[in-house]
């Protein structure tokens, strides 16, 4: 029998009794206990209602009812791993290859985007003989030891950077090396890579992968410019390597114009591994691996089998299913577009009225807003920006952020976020950025009489 539900400072106190305090919460100083959660809404104890706008994992909605059913119905007769027969394995594969290109015909189910990047790894590895891996700065891509090792974002802080890992500059035309005012962005940051690629040969190493989100999220809600992907591309192949997109962020329509964010870069563009998790399964534990025959041929060549207990079991393929038929019934790749576009003209034009909006940026319902103490600069507004997210809360609107600045306002929200949504968040920055700014006013007013 489950206890009663418990208040949340005593919640609070068991988990921090009880659970690792590497676990971290949002907002630590004054959390959230959430105990419900219906579409773009998550509701706490109380039964006060929270706008969700960073939750990419339930991707339809939370506790959509499409996909409740599914896994309820399926869990009722039979849950079991992959090695039997069963219709719901083969026919997910056969829905997801008809949304990406037709080289990109076989497909590993997993539990975990973790899962899914390491696997991508071993399969490079195996297929090129190769070790090294190019990654890009700030990068994040999972969190076992192999995914670590290539993620800046966590190795910096830890053991540090490995002899085989490269790190490539992001292709950030706002604040990176090379911005919107340069002539060619695209062929300059390529470049970077074709230099990693040459130092590394004169030091005798080969590359096994360039492995990349395809839209870069930790990295600060970063749009790689058009091509970008093209040349890399070009250089390491040439180099002998593979081509790893990581879609575990931006996959399944989030970018409105495409189901899959790497086809941004356009049709020319074919990624030779690519992976996915969190949107996958709306919440469920389910993930996926795609790749070309001839790169899985060789990773089953060595004889070893690759078996994962329950990836790809009746129940996660069930949910998967369902995810995919929604996203259909309720074009939801469509309303990411329109809702999308509407968000970021509101942003723009709350650009103009306040000087803390830097950029905006995004494609879909995938939108950064860099906040910067200064024009010319570009600072990151780091407190100003922490500040802005903990009185977002106050207005039950759930956001955070992200980059190496932690200043960029990411905006992953589930799918059915809608107009009004937009307005009433868009409305609420407003207000909370011009009562800042007045407060800076005053404090500068105050100190001016003072000296």
């Amino acid at each position: 029998m489950r206890p009663a539900q418990r208040d949340r400072h005593n919640t609070l106190a068991l988990r921090q009794q009880l659970i690792g305090s590497a676990c971290k919460l949002f907002f630590s100083h004054d959390p959230v206990k959430i105990v419900k959660a219906k579409g773009q809404y998550m509701y706490d104890e109380k039964g006060r209602q929270y706008l969700d706008c960073i939750n990419n994992v339930a991707h339809v909605g939370h506790c959509h009812p499409d996909v409740v059913k599914a896994a309820h119905e399926q869990n009722q007769v039979l849950n079991t791993n992959s090695r039997y027969l069963h219709d719901n394995l083969v026919d997910y594969a056969k829905r997801l290859s008809d949304t990406l290109p037709e080289k990109l015909c076989t497909f590993y189910f997993l539990n975990s985007g973790s899962e899914a990047n390491d696997l991508a790894l071993r399969m490079a590895r195996q297929y090129t003989k190769h070790e090294d891996v190019i990654v890009l700065d700030h990068a994040y891509h999972g969190h076992l030891t192999s995914l670590i090792d290539i993620s800046p974002y966590k190795f910096r802080n830890l053991e540090g950077q490995k002899e085989w890992v490269h790190v490539a500059p992001v292709p950030d035309t706002y604040r990176g090396l090379y911005r919107e005012d340069h002539e060619d962005s695209v062929t300059a940051y390529a470049n970077e890579v074709k230099t990693i690629i040459e130092q590394a040969h004169k030091k005798g190493r080969k590359i096994a992968a360039f492995f990349a989100e395809s839209l870069p999220s930790v990295g600060g809600q970063i749009i790689p410019p058009a091509g970008y992907f093209q040349k890399v591309a070009e250089h390491v192949h040439k180099a002998g390597g593979v081509f790893i997109a990581d879609e575990i962020q931006v996959g399944f329509g989030r970018v409105g114009t495409h189901f899959w964010a790497f086809q941004l870069q356009g049709e020319d563009f074919i990624p030779d591994i690519v992976t996915m998790g969190k949107p996958i399964g709306n919440g469920h534990p389910l993930a996926c691996v795609a790749t070309t025959k001839e790169i899985a041929d060789t990773f089953a060549a060595t004889g070893v089998e690759y078996f994962n207990t329950f990836g790809g079991n009746p129940v996660s393929c069930a949910i998967g299913l369902a995810v995919l038929d929604v996203i259909e019934k309720e074009h939801l790749q469509a309303h990411a577009m329109e809702v999308g576009n509407f968000l970021m003209k509101l942003f723009k034009e709350l650009k103009i009225k306040h000087p803390i909006i830097g950029d905006v940026r995004g494609s879909g319902l995938f939108i950064g807003v860099d906040l910067i103490k200064d024009q010319a600069e570009r600072t990151p507004a780091t407190a100003e920006a922490e500040h802005l997210i903990t009185r977002l809360k106050e207005e039950y609107i759930l956001l955070s952020t992200d980059g190496p600045g932690r200043n960029v306002l990411k905006f992953k929200p589930p799918m059915c976020f809608n107009m009004e949504d937009a307005k009433f968040v868009v409305d609420t920055i407003d207000k909370l950025l011009t009562d800042m700014e007045e407060g800076q006013l005053n404090q500068d007013k105050t100190s001016t009489c003072s000296t």
